[in-house]
């Protein structure tokens, strides 16, 4: 192969790779999207969803009729029943009871729609829960991949320093040292590079899991790169905002009003409860007969067809404790889920303001680290210039370059946390994606 051809190859991988490359990019917004839409846990919560609409069912049941149908078939005949042939013989019988005051059942109904409305909010945390741990894999990825790409640049300037060092050696302008020290500033620097690159492929990975991606695939890598951004938030706004839409607090609330509801549908035993009741006899052959009925007229043992309504009246009248007992054990539940909730309210306030306080010193230190990057910069080529001359050491050098990738590696970790207090605020605040409009619609 021809140096044009084998020079042709190289351009032609290097456009094939790029490509690929740019097909398994995803930015931030489409990489939130398919975690919503492919994520395990947020599919996992979306199907009991449906379980708690059919526990909404089961705890209105209380308020519906009951009903049941029961068939019997034979045959009757004999010396003993004064038959003269054996006859078959069938009969139904049913039963019909309609609640008509039940003190349980206007809380089993509140029970039921609150029940509902805990899944949706469990929906809620679950969702928060797996973009915010996508966002936070993809900023992750984006900051070590910069840090790479740096670590790199920097190498590749160490290592036109060693091919300087060593030319300049060959030509008898500096010693061994010189060279030896050039080769160790840039060795120094692949351990960082590859523990970068280590942290970013497991960022990747979590990445590609909460988006429900092929794992045997190749790994989406995350588009664009980190800048730091100024930002004005203010935590008092946030927190009435956050008490206001927090998917964690408003189940916290669920569960208060649940153990509430939970308490009222024990206590309600303390009340009588009225049924209405239906319930008949349907023969539809005559002279079928049952034992004697203890008359001389064998006419009376003779069954027909028949229909009883009236009503049932239960109250329970001695309590011996069990329904006393359950009702306070419901109420410490209750009390207990208040004070949780309590708790929780009393800390957005102060989540927000130590999120307000990060991000107002990420700014002051990115304002410093700025101003100290152009300086670093025109540090190191000051210095690269006298090392070509020979009038400066190998240390002078090594000094410049490390302040100047600290430095640079400063402005992209003030990046990078800026990221992470955004995502935390907007976690704390609730401003990530909402459900329950989607569901209400569905389940009620």
């Amino acid at each position: 192969m021809t140096r044009s051809h084998m020079l042709r190859f190289c351009c032609a991988a290097a456009a094939f790779l790029s490509a690929a490359e740019s097909l398994r990019a995803v930015t931030l917004e489409v990489a939130l999207a398919r975690t919503v839409e492919r994520n395990p846990t947020i599919q996992e919560a979306k199907l009991r969803l449906e379980e708690a609409a059919g526990q909404r069912l089961v705890l209105r049941a209380i308020a519906l009729p009951q009903a049941r149908i029961l068939t019997l078939a034979g045959v009757q005949g004999g010396e003993r029943s004064g038959e003269d042939e054996v006859r078959p013989f069938v009969f139904a019988r049913g039963d019909f009871a309609q609640p008509l005051f039940n003190m349980a059942i206007p809380a089993s109904y509140r029970r039921g729609r609150i029940e509902v409305l805990l899944a949706q909010q469990r929906l809620n945390i679950a969702a928060v829960g797996q973009l915010h741990s996508a966002r936070v894999a993809f900023h992750t990825a984006a900051y070590n991949d910069a840090m790479r790409a740096l670590g790199e640049s920097q190498r590749q300037r160490l290592e036109s320093n060693f091919i300087a060092q060593n030319e300049r050696y060959q030509a008898g302008k500096a010693d061994s040292s010189a060279v030896a020290t050039a080769r160790l500033l840039e060795q120094e620097l692949k351990p960082r590079i590859e523990a970068a690159r280590r942290i970013s492929n497991g960022a990747l990975l979590q990445l590609a899991q909460a988006m429900g991606e092929n794992l045997s695939a190749a790994l989406p890598r995350p588009e664009g790169t980190l800048q730091f951004a100024p930002v004005s938030l203010q935590a008092k706004t946030g927190a009435a905002i956050a008490l206001k839409r927090r998917p964690d607090l408003q189940l916290a609330r669920l569960m208060v009003r649940a153990a509430g509801e939970d308490q009222r549908i024990i206590e309600a035993a303390y009340y009588p409860a009225v049924s209405g009741t239906l319930s008949g006899d349907y023969i539809p052959a005559s002279e079928i007969r049952r034992g004697n009925e203890g008359t001389a007229r064998r006419s009376d043992d003779i069954i027909s067809s028949e229909m009883r309504f009236g009503g049932a009246f239960t109250w329970r009248v001695v309590d011996n404790g069990m329904v006393r007992g359950a009702a306070v054990r419901q109420r410490a539940i209750r009390e207990i889920n208040e004070l949780v909730l309590a708790r929780l309210e009393a800390e957005v306030p102060r989540e927000l303001e130590r999120i307000e306080n990060n991000l107002r010193a990420l700014q002051a230190r990115h304002d410093s680290l700025a101003k100290a990057v152009t300086v670093a910069e025109q540090t190191v080529a000051d210095v690269q210039s006298s090392l070509s001359e020979g009038l400066s050491s190998q240390l002078e050098y090594r000094t410049a370059e490390s302040s100047f990738l600290e430095t640079k590696a400063g402005v992209l970790t003030v990046a990078f946390e800026q990221q992470m207090a955004l995502a935390a605020w907007d976690r704390a605040t609730g401003r990530y994606f909402q459900f329950s409009d989607d569901t209400n619609a569905k389940l009620h």
